[in-house]
């Protein structure tokens, strides 16, 4: 018999967050599907270790968290979901979250549909979708100083306000322009409805592979938002004489401080994150329904029933 093991990754420190985890706890363990939690969550969700079935496992690892799991769980917001896609970055477990934030783009249920997303995990019925992530390398001196990747984006920024972050931008190994700005983001098509959307970049249908770039506040006559090609890489330098240092932001979890003469290379991933999918709805839907859309007045669906022969009424 196939054992089945889903993780659960939750925000504990909310209620609604809570109850909900429990309700997903009892309902997939009833349906012999072990349960992963870390301890900690464990412990908040009165899940002491020591106390549980052989149903329920814990872990104080993160690192290894979704091996051998088939789906890491998420109840939460976007930002729990990205924490999830760090848990998940190496192990390649599809995600599925479990929205109980304000917009939610990456998540895939909301809270009222906890017994139609238990069935649908039960029976195997969600479809799994690679997005593209970004891999990022920091370089001084010629010496990599760190590497890290992002799904939503990486964002190089001035570290005091009341500086401006000088840098000189780079696209497939030729210089674009230099700015003097508050910073520029490189996002992906996931992440154009996250920070990149509130930049002023443009809104990246999820099926499409390419990569967003968007200067922050540029004081010069040519800084519009880009799209660049899946392949290109994108080189950030921070002028070496430039007064204030930087910082670059990953998904706004992590950070690195960027001093000045720093590189910053963006390129595609290697590994993309792997969303576990419910519903095969239009991202036209998602974006009407996550962003409150003014829809009245539309007559797409009459002018189908009368060219199908239908009632036009």
């Amino acid at each position: 018999m196939t054992v089945r093991r889903v993780l659960l990754l939750a925000h504990t420190g909310r209620p609604e967050a809570r109850e909900v985890a429990t309700a997903f706890v009892a309902a997939l363990t009833e349906h012999e599907i072990i349960v992963r939690l870390l301890a900690d969550e464990a412990k908040d969700l009165g899940l002491s270790p020591g106390e549980t079935g052989p149903m329920i496992e814990t872990t104080e690892s993160e690192t290894d968290a979704s091996r051998d799991c088939e789906l890491t769980l998420v109840i939460g917001g976007d930002g729990s979901i990205l924490r999830a896609a760090e848990v998940t970055y190496a192990s390649g477990t599809p995600v599925l979250g479990v929205n109980l934030g304000h917009v939610g783009f990456l998540a895939e249920a909301e809270p009222e549909q906890v017994e139609a997303t238990i069935a649908a995990i039960v029976d195997g019925l969600y479809t799994v979708e690679d997005r593209l992530t970004l891999d990022v390398r920091v370089i001084r001196d010629g010496e990599l100083v760190t590497s890290t990747f992002a799904v939503n984006e990486a964002s190089v920024e001035k570290a005091s306000r009341e500086r401006m972050l000088e840098v000189v931008v780079e696209v497939d190994g030729r210089p674009l322009s230099r700015w003097g700005c508050d910073g520029v983001v490189c996002a992906t098509p996931t992440g154009s409805t996250a920070y990149n959307f509130s930049a002023g970049g443009p809104i990246v249908w999820p099926q499409v592979e390419a990569l967003c770039l968007v200067p922050l506040s540029a004081h010069a006559l040519f800084a519009r938002p880009m799209v660049v090609a899946p392949d290109s890489m994108i080189a950030i330098e921070v002028i070496a004489r430039t007064d204030g240092a930087g910082v670059l932001w990953c998904d706004g979890r992590r950070t690195v401080d960027l001093p000045p003469g720093a590189r910053i290379e963006v390129r595609r991933g290697q590994h993309p994150v792997r969303l576990a999918r419910l519903h095969q709805a239009p991202f036209t839907d998602r974006l009407v329904a996550k962003f409150g859309l003014p829809v009245e007045g539309w007559r797409g669906e009459r002018r189908v029933q009368r060219s199908s022969g239908g009632d036009p009424t």
